[in-house]
């Protein structure tokens, strides 16, 4: 009688709407280290190498989605627009929705702590699977799938002003100063690093934010900055 794992993965095969020819890939995609160290017996691989491809695959497609859906913006608004379609807290509503927690191999202690339900997990996995529908398919199954699950959010990405361009214009207006950003702390291994920044005008903090990358970063600091302005 199959598990509730073995069921969740199930389903998210129907979700992802590709037919594995071979589905260890997917089982690879949604093993956790964690469980690696505790049961190594059961698992021929973690999926942090096929997060390294999946990462790479959605960086290309998305970019492609947003030049076809945004003609007029410019490279550097691209750049930002694709920063928040595949920041860590749009890839785990995506995981969400497909039901990828569900299926995930964790270790006991990730088991215990949540591990299911954490963005910076399921952002990963989704990424891993991405990157097993690229093992098992090539790359037209999976620039097919990030078309599929990330068209819509491209072609509703905003390309209003971004967060770093309000703030630096008010406070340009109102101290006739620059905002500068500053990295405060990073965290995790090489493959997961979070960066904390703060935006600073002189040697007052206007607001500090997090992010799998310094631009990401930068943008969270700068909408906790605006945010706080708009509140005082």
């Amino acid at each position: 009688m199959p598990d509730a794992h073995d069921a969740a993965r199930r389903r998210l095969l129907d979700a992802l709407d590709h037919r594995f020819a071979d589905e260890a890939w997917l089982v690879d995609a949604l093993t956790h280290r964690s469980f690696v160290n505790e049961k190594p017996a059961l698992a021929r691989a973690d999926n942090e190498r096929l997060e390294f491809l999946g990462d790479a695959v959605l960086g290309m497609a998305v970019a492609a989605l947003l030049a076809e859906a945004h003609p007029d913006a410019g490279e550097g608004e691209l750049t930002r627009l694709r920063a928040d379609v595949v920041c860590e807290a749009s890839l785990a509503r995506v995981a969400v929705g497909l039901g990828i927690g569900e299926a995930l191999r964790l270790g006991r202690g990730e088991e215990r702590s949540g591990g299911r339900e954490k963005p910076r997990l399921l952002a990963s996995a989704m990424e891993a699977v991405i990157g097993a529908v690229l093992r098992d398919g090539g790359a037209p199954a999976a620039l097919a799938l990030v078309d599929r699950l990330f068209a819509e959010q491209a072609r509703g990405a905003s390309a209003e002003r971004d967060a770093k361009s309000r703030l630096q214009e008010a406070v340009q207006s109102e101290r006739g100063q620059t905002p500068t950003y500053r990295v405060v702390d990073t965290a995790g291994p090489d493959h997961e690093r979070i960066f904390r920044v703060a935006v600073v005008v002189g040697e007052e903090i206007l607001g500090e934010g997090e992010g799998r990358s310094k631009a990401e970063a930068e943008t969270r600091a700068a909408e906790a900055a605006l945010a706080e302005a708009s509140s005082s």
